[in-house]
């Protein structure tokens, strides 16, 4: 976020400068601030009859249920920072229950302890070999014996990985993280990315698990970790909104962008927004909407972006049910509160038990209650859901659930369900994610005023997302404000 004495040093007249924001997505409304709190006149434009894009929160069964992200990333403090200036940093919660748990042909246990994304540290501790079994421990030990030809050299996580330890921690260990929590192959994660250091202690240790020792040693005391806003992740919406309230920011919503082009008057606003039979002008635009719309909107304004290949790891279509039971007993005890299928071995690819992490929502749900939301879908693999009708749908959902929680679920008493269909975008960490980025913002240099932000560029997680739109916009209004774009 921005200092005290960058919001004081700024030209007289920031007033004058008109900023549009297009999109009020999280992305959007931390970029709308940023450019507000130096007196910049702000407006954003929402298509939706709501704010807030993905980060919702609904009653399902009688329980105020977060429907995308439940928590975000402490990494950087950069949310943490937001959250402050919005009022909201006394409201954040860690969870009550921790860890991860792995689902294979032979049922649910815990991520081994000693691991960086799924790489164990000893192939021979008790937790690794009740994924890997003992071929898959003896063949990760010829790790400590390979010769290091390649050290230090290899970027995708996935090949990594096979070569140092065999298919076994590779697709057992390594792939349920990456393709159930976000969605990619691991071959096509960037090992810098997601581990960082973890080729420097290669080259260093000479094996694949001394380095994982290297990394973990390292990082001990760190501090990173989850966090949640106790009440849903909904309020971080709502803190925004009411921050920029504050600073006179008009939102509208049920408001479509249809194009983004420049004026042709001299003297005036350089850009011109169309919003149903209005073109508003403004100094500065923020494009903060999906992939295929900024590309269609930038169409005029930035060609050199709109043709720009796309040679990063497509988004994937998921499907997440959410499901409100009574089950006897609760599911306090059961695996979780994440659950991530070893790929193949399950229609669903991930299970997040929300009442086993937040003890606030299990309040909620009440003594039996539980909330549970299963995810369909991966890199290549559509969502099993996908062709099915709601009956359907929840049936396989419940019967994933009673697998993934190893909880009998005949008779259950559904309170409420809930299906969400998206289009997830490549994390931070998948390969070409980070040049693409770099090559779209360059293709901007030909439309001084126009910033775009969100997760097709920033990569998935709130942490990623804030941290890009705090960035990008302190890039724009400073060129707004001090560069000479003209206005």
């Amino acid at each position: 976020m921005t200092d005290a004495a960058d919001a004081t040093s700024v030209p007289a007249n920031p007033a004058d400068k008109a900023v549009i924001v297009v999109g009020g997505g999280v992305a959007g409304l931390v970029a709308a601030l940023e450019c507000a709190k130096v007196g910049m006149s702000v407006t954003v434009l929402e298509r939706d009859a709501r704010v807030g894009g993905v980060i919702r929160r609904e009653d399902v069964g009688g329980v105020g249920v977060d429907l995308a992200a439940d928590g975000f990333s402490t990494r950087g403090g950069v949310v943490a920072a937001v959250l402050d200036d919005v009022g909201l940093g006394d409201a954040v919660i860690r969870p009550d229950h921790g860890g991860r748990w792995i689902a294979g042909a032979a049922g649910a246990a815990p991520l081994p302890a000693e691991t960086v994304v799924g790489i164990p540290a000893n192939a021979w501790a008790d937790d690794v070999r009740r994924h890997i079994g003992w071929s898959g421990a003896w063949r990760a030990y010829l790790d400590r014996l390979r010769p290091p030809l390649t050290i230090g050299q290899e970027q995708s996580l996935g090949r990594l990985v096979r070569t140092r330890m065999g298919d076994r921690v590779r697709d057992r260990l390594v792939a349920p993280l990456s393709v159930g929590g976000y969605a990619v192959d691991p071959d096509d994660v960037v090992v810098d990315d997601v581990a960082p250091g973890l080729n420097a202690a290669l080259t260093r240790t000479g094996s694949l698990a001394g380095a994982v020792a290297a990394v973990r040693a390292e990082r001990e005391g760190a501090g990173e970790g989850l966090a949640g806003l106790s009440g849903g992740m909904s309020r971080i919406v709502d803190g925004l909104a009411a921050r920029l309230d504050d600073f006179g920011v008009e939102i509208r919503t049920e408001a479509p962008v249809t194009g983004i082009r420049r004026s042709r008057d001299v003297g005036a606003r350089p850009w011109l927004v169309q919003t149903g039979d209005e073109a508003v002008a403004a100094d500065a635009v923020v494009v903060a909407v999906d992939e295929d719309a900024a590309r269609a909107l930038l169409a005029d304004a930035a060609p050199q972006l709109t043709s720009l290949a796309v040679d990063v790891a497509p988004t994937v279509p998921l499907e997440s049910i959410t499901l409100v039971f009574d089950a006897p007993g609760g599911a306090v005890d059961r695996p979780g509160p994440v659950v991530h299928a070893v790929p193949g071995t399950r229609r669903a690819s991930t299970l997040l038990h929300q009442t086993g992490r937040w003890d606030g929502l299990r309040a909620e749900a009440g003594e039996n209650g539980v909330v549970a939301r299963v995810t369909f879908g991966g890199p290549g693999d559509p969502p099993a859901t996908a062709a099915l009708d709601d009956a359907a749908a929840t049936a396989m959902a419940l019967a994933e659930a009673s697998a993934l929680l190893a909880l009998p679920l005949d008779g259950v008493r559904l309170r409420g369900v809930h299906r969400n269909r998206y289009e997830q975008p490549p994390p931070a960490t998948a390969r070409g994610r980070a040049e693409r980025a770099t090559r779209a913002r360059a293709a901007l240099a030909a439309a001084p005023g126009i910033a775009v932000v969100g997760a097709w560029l920033a990569g998935t997680g709130l942490a990623q997302v804030v941290e890009d739109a705090v960035a990008e916009a302190d890039a724009l209004r400073r060129g707004v404000l001090f560069g000479g774009v003209a206005g």
